[in-house]
């Protein structure tokens, strides 16, 4: 019997993508992306990356470096609890600088071939199986080859997916949104518990009198300008408005633990804090002005450290 598996994307998927990784210590674990990988485990599939590194056709990093990459990120996941089954990574890029890695290639992104070729190596039915990514090359791939798509469209992403980008089969802020999808998923497909044993009814003997049929109840269905349609155009823009505010609210309901707005909220307790000590000596009969600007003045730069602060937080 197949197994089923769990495809992966790696950069903005599992770990931070500052761009090309080109060290070890550059590998960032997501926030609950090990706890998720758990869960994933727990419920049978495989982990399976499968990672476009063109940064090798460019010349930026050798294979021998992305091996330790891939190395960190399997220690990364190990102390958390959290393995990996395999990782598969297509180095070719058509404008690549390196003339060995300069090529198109079936196992790149959106083509479906490092799909395939677990399928193929790990006996895994890409049916019960799910390509979960961050780009519409994600999507593309994973449907071509069979499986379910999760796309990872967080709303702090400042990229735009093209308009006839693949529709994926399902959309989540993070790995933890996307296990709670496909644990829905599995709980709508469960199969029903056997019946028990039928019950039988006796057929009903007619009746001597004869049956009166029932008489039909004619109700005026009210015409178009009465129900007062609005157009297509408005529909659009209120379905729009309407996605919009669940993405956000996945967003929020989903969202790290941000130290600086811990820091924020810190701030600002000591910001009233000098508020009420110039208060307290406004009110005392033997006030020095110069104590109470210089309680002000803390305000004032507290103030501004907060302000600070959460505007990092907005450009995180």
């Amino acid at each position: 019997m197949s197994d089923k598996a769990i495809f992966l994307d790696r950069d903005d998927t599992l770990i931070e993508d500052p761009g090309y990784i080109s060290d070890p210590d550059q590998v960032k674990l997501l926030t609950g992306v090990p706890e998720a990988l758990v869960e994933l485990k727990a419920m049978g599939y495989k982990l399976i990356v499968v990672s476009n590194q063109s940064a090798i056709a460019r010349g930026i990093i050798s294979e021998k470096i992305l091996g330790e990459i891939h190395s960190r990120l399997k220690q990364l996941l190990a102390e958390k609890g959290a393995y990996l089954d395999r990782i598969y990574y297509c180095p070719y890029h058509p404008d690549g600088a390196v003339p060995k890695y300069r090529k198109e290639s079936n196992c790149r992104k959106p083509n479906p071939g490092m799909l395939l070729e677990a399928a193929d190596e790990l006996d895994i039915d890409l049916s019960q199986s799910w390509m979960i990514g961050n780009s519409d090359r994600d999507v593309q791939a994973g449907l071509s080859a069979g499986c379910k798509t999760i796309l990872l469209d967080n709303v702090s992403h400042d990229k735009q997916l093209e308009p006839d980008s693949p529709k994926p089969d399902y959309k989540g802020v993070n790995m933890k949104e996307a296990v709670n999808i496909i644990k829905k998923h599995h709980r709508s497909y469960v199969k029903p518990a056997a019946t028990a044993k039928p019950i039988t009814i006796d057929p009903i003997q007619p009746s001597e009198e004869p049956v009166q049929p029932q008489q039909e109840i004619a109700i005026q269905q009210p015409t178009l300008q009465e129900q007062n349609v609005p157009g297509d155009r408005v529909e659009e823009l209120l379905g729009g408005i309407l996605e919009h505010l669940k993405k956000t609210q996945r967003a929020d309901m989903f969202g790290e633990f941000s130290t600086l707005r811990l820091l924020a909220g810190i701030v600002q307790i000591f910001v009233m804090l000098c508020l009420l000590i110039s208060i307290w000596l406004l009110m005392s009969p033997n006030r020095e002005n110069g104590s109470i600007l210089i309680a002000i003045g803390f305000a004032m730069v507290l103030q501004l450290m907060s302000l600070t602060f959460y505007m990092m937080e907005g450009r995180k």
